[in-house]
């Protein structure tokens, strides 16, 4: 794997899919996270195979039109912000990442604003 060694146990679900929907990369979390369905043996695998409808057909539109999707979820009790977006190499398309952190079902919103030098 060639992940850089930051992100092996970063405490969020990392998954990176190349420009064609496969899976490239997983960090520990997220192989932790998708143990029920292969764990890092979805690397080398599509991830389109790895949703059911409507979230592949999602998935396809966000591989094609290279845009981010950005979600809550909550599953078992635990509340999940989904972060998708396109990464790129050398200013060309080069997949996904999707980025699963778990969130407190409360949590503190702050809006800052900017201060007279800005």
């Amino acid at each position: 794997m060639s992940e850089q060694s930051w992100v092996a146990e970063f405490p969020g679900a990392v998954t990176v899919c190349d420009a064609d929907g496969i899976i490239i990369e997983m960090n520990d979390q997220a192989a932790r996270t998708f143990a029920s369905d292969g764990g890092r043996a979805l690397i080398g695998k599509n991830l389109l195979d790895c949703h059911p409808e409507p979230a592949r057909t999602k998935t396809k539109r966000l591989l094609e039109t290279k845009q981010k999707n950005v979600y809550t979820i909550e599953k078992n009790g635990v509340k999940k912000l989904i972060y998708q977006s396109p990464w790129y190499r050398d200013g060309k398309f080069a997949g996904l990442v999707e980025i699963a952190l778990e969130i407190p079902n409360e949590m503190p919103h702050f809006i800052r604003t900017p201060s007279p030098e800005s």
